[in-house]
């Protein structure tokens, strides 16, 4: 076997390599001789079939075997030898003359063909113990108890059955049907259904005609679904709606005591302003690790300035770049709506693709030389939550991550991604800073 770079640019190399005709018959007659133990043909005691009469059956399907198998080793040697890591998997290009293929697979011709590869780039690591980041905390206030407490209280309030027409801030139970140019459309049917008025629970428009109506009342009316609504079958369409109201109910008043905590399952009023204070506790504790995180990265990005694989950096600019234009496009927007242009929003979105994929592959790193690994236990941990986001259909999502790798994979990522966060503000120098509410949930800049 002769191996020859042919180009070397940047992270991309290339390899022109030679297989003899003579080492591609040696493999097809292993090949061969190990099925003439194997296989069963009429006329032929078993094993007894001549290695001849093999060949015009099988020799064409054994080269095809031998080929792909030479080629396989050839390039597993050609990245062993020079301690490449691949960015992508190796692009083989076969020659395109007529017949040369031809040759190969009838023992005539010699394999011929080049090997294309795209290798991860040498990462020097920056000596983590320099990093400095300041993590913000805020302590929770009786204020802030207090407004969690009164938003609890508006979602759990009482309704009242009223015999007057439905107005803002009651509770109507509809069913209704829904047509397009006279034929029903998929989600357009709804049976018993509670509508808050005024909360914006329906398409623009549609609250309007059933505010004023009393139970046992139905109405007929056409509205109209937005541009960019997310159902695309119906999006910027007139339908038609008939609905009949089931009830109308008023809202009700809620004294905030030991009764309503009761209500709620808790004990006390003091043990749900308890429960209320952790609840908000976490809340910040997961800001003030988002802000940290935020730093930590800036600051890994900022150490570690690399040339990324330019495959790696293209798809996922073009991850990014399909989710802007579906987002713009279900809003209704233009790039001119943002105050950019499309040339200039690419250019932004290629430099996020380049960061994304430098930090990637700098958390990859030291996750692997400081052997970071997500536990079987872990991963099964997070698949079980994610399980139990669909109740009644378990077993389904349970067999769908075990049946993809890339799923599953996309399960394992974040918790490998904080495992090495972790390790990482362990050995940097952490300052705490006390903050208010607001400067904690202050949104930066990207």
């Amino acid at each position: 076997m002769q191996v020859t770079e042919t180009a070397a640019a940047g992270l991309k190399r290339e390899y022109r390599v030679v297989v003899p005709a003579t080492d591609l018959e040696a493999r097809v007659n292993e090949r061969l001789d190990d099925l003439k133990g194997r296989v069963q043909l009429r006329g032929f005691r078993p094993g007894k079939v001549p290695v001849e009469h093999l060949k015009r059956l099988y020799g064409k399907s054994a080269m095809a075997e031998a080929i792909e198998e030479m080629v396989r080793e050839a390039n597993s040697k050609i990245v062993t030898d020079h301690g490449f890591k691949l960015a992508t998997q190796p692009k083989v290009v076969l020659p395109s003359e007529e017949g040369a293929v031809a040759g190969v697979i009838e023992g005539k011709s010699d394999l011929a063909y080049t090997v294309e590869l795209e290798i991860m780039p040498p990462i020097t690591l920056t000596d983590f113990k320099t990093i400095k980041l300041t993590r913000l905390t805020a302590e929770v206030s009786d204020a802030e108890i207090d407004q969690a407490l009164q938003t609890v209280a508006e979602q759990n309030k009482p309704f009242v059955a009223k015999a007057e027409a439905g107005e803002k801030g009651d509770r109507v139970t509809i069913s209704f049907q829904g047509t397009i140019d006279g034929a029903p459309f998929e989600g357009g049917t709804g049976e018993d259904v509670p509508l808050l008025l005024g909360s914006g629970q329906f398409i623009p428009g549609f609250e309007d005609h059933v505010a004023g109506l009393r139970a046992g009342e139905s109405a007929t009316f056409n509205v109209k679904f937005p541009e960019d609504y997310r159902a695309a079958a119906v999006a910027g369409k007139e339908a038609t709606f008939a609905v009949t109201v089931k009830a109308v109910e008023a809202p009700g008043s809620v004294t905030i005591d030991d009764a309503f905590a009761k209500t709620l399952g808790l004990e006390s009023l003091a043990k749900l302003r308890d429960a209320i204070k952790d609840s908000i506790t976490r809340e910040h504790a997961g800001r003030s690790r988002l802000k940290l995180k935020r730093q930590l990265f800036d600051q890994l990005d900022e150490r570690h300035k690399f040339e990324p694989p330019p495959s790696m950096v293209e798809q996922e600019f073009n991850n990014v770049w399909a989710q802007t234009e579906q987002e713009l496009k279900q809003q209704g927007r233009t790039f001119a709506d943002e105050g950019t242009t499309e040339e200039k929003a690419r250019a932004e979105y290629r430099g996020i693709a380049e960061r994304r994929v430098r930090l990637g592959l700098v958390i990859a790193e030291i996750g692997e030389r400081n052997n970071i690994k997500v536990s079987e236990e872990q991963l099964k941990a997070a698949l079980m939550q994610q399980v139990r986001q669909f109740p009644g259909q378990e077993r389904q999502i349970w067999e769908y991550y075990q049946k993809n790798p890339d799923a599953l994979a996309a399960l394992r990522a974040p918790i490998f991604e904080d495992k090495v966060v972790d390790f990482l503000v362990e050995l940097a120098g952490v300052e705490e800073k006390q903050v208010s509410r607001d400067e904690l949930y202050k949104d930066d800049e990207d």
